[in-house]
């Protein structure tokens, strides 16, 4: 098999570990294809390199191709969803001002409540939040504006504003932002360096968030089956193999290297492992699936996700017309993860949408092969979604 170099952007985060595990351990070149990495400043430049062909493929926030499909953000060049490349993986944190004020009034970190978490914030802050996110289309957007809507935070309770997450860290530090929503590791390293403390994980407010996507433009998908199948079945390989808990080592030591992330192994294995610092006094707390790349089918892009974030994205733009979260929906390409995924043996659920956050427990459901279980995908206000258009 001739092999073929396949240039793919990603952001230094914890969740491009599939593409950096496929690359680096072999699961390209068993596909006889080579990826060539490249590391991205920011989200609109993932977006601008894919969408204008500079890469074939790349690690993508999940509301992105949504977004360029419902018109939003001004570059439209239709784009594919054709895997999820992880789950949750999102910390909220606050400066350390704020986590003082939070101390006084007797909160304790508990990195679990999203409800008593805003109402200590609405307690102590008499104006509103501002917040660092990586990208105005991101999970990160849609987590803290769902968390807001449905606590005492209110709809319109914070203030968003764009920073990359590297430069996270020093935005929180000279009071650029009074709190954040980003990817670790850059939680972990704004507590290490006393910046701040982490409020929430991402999953507390969504169990099953598809937080970054494998994404490429539609066109190359259609014109270039075999190589996107072969990009397909590393990745998947690759996550795979980053769910069993004795990769844990390697993998952050991995990750850690400076053609990387370039910051410790420690840092990244906090987020692996789901045991994470959450100030600088040293209060521990772990968190199951903190992100995950496989279990529970998590690669597969139902088609319901994308339009949670369609509806979610339409109200935040008045985009009233649900033709646009149909549309939006059609980016999450489940048929595309049918058929090059087939070859892996793995098993697929037997539809391509769900009722989003009905699912408590971890639930056998329908598949191909009869062997599929399902994590729990709740909100944490016990709200569900249905994908189903209304009669």
């Amino acid at each position: 098999m001739k092999t073929v170099t396949l240039p793919v952007a990603y952001v230094p985060l914890v969740d491009a570990a599939p593409l950096i595990v496929a690359h680096e351990m072999g699961f390209a070149e068993t596909e006889g294809i080579s990826l060539d990495l490249i590391a991205a400043p920011s989200w609109s430049s993932v977006r601008d390199m894919l969408a204008f062909g500079r890469v074939d493929a790349a690690h993508l926030l999940s509301p992105v191709p949504v977004a360029m499909a419902m018109g939003l953000g001004g570059v439209t060049t239709p784009l594919s969803a054709v895997s999820v490349l992880s789950l949750n993986g999102n910390v909220i944190g606050v400066s350390r001002v704020i986590e003082e004020k939070l101390r006084a009034a007797g909160f304790g970190f508990d990195f679990v409540d999203p409800i008593k978490a805003a109402e200590a914030l609405v307690q102590v802050c008499t104006k509103p939040l501002t917040f660092g996110v990586p990208f105005p289309f991101s999970m990160h957007v849609e987590l803290l504006r769902y968390w807001c809507a449905h606590t005492a935070l209110g709809a319109d309770g914070i203030e968003i504003r764009t920073v990359p997450p590297p430069l996270m860290v020093d935005a929180l530090a000279s009071g650029d932002v009074d709190a954040f929503c980003v990817g670790e590791p850059w939680g972990s390293v704004a507590v290490d360096q006393g910046s701040g403390a982490l409020l929430l994980p991402g999953q507390a407010i969504w169990k099953f968030a598809p937080e970054k996507v494998l994404a490429v433009r539609t066109e190359w998908a259609e014109t270039e089956p075999n190589l996107l199948g072969r990009l397909m079945r590393a990745v998947w390989h690759a996550g795979r193999w980053l769910s069993r808990p004795e990769s844990r080592i390697a993998a952050a030591e991995l990750l850690s290297r400076k053609d990387y992330l370039d910051v410790s192994p420690e840092l990244i294995d906090r987020a692996l492992s789901g045991n994470l610092t959450v100030t600088a006094r040293g209060d521990q707390r772990t968190v199951p699936h903190f992100v995950e790349f496989h279990e529970g089918a998590a690669g597969f892009p139902w088609r319901s996700q994308a339009k949670w974030i369609a509806q979610q994205l339409g109200r935040t733009h008045n985009l009233s017309d649900p033709s646009f979260t149909e549309r939006a929906s059609k980016v999450f390409r489940t048929d595309l993860y049918r058929k090059h995924i087939a070859s892996t043996g793995s098993d697929f659920p037997g539809a391509s949408e769900k009722v989003e956050g009905s699912i408590r427990i971890d639930t056998p459901v329908a598949s191909a092969r009869g062997q599929l279980t399902l994590l729990p995908d709740e909100f944490f206000d016990a709200r569900v979604f249905d994908p189903s258009p209304e009669d």
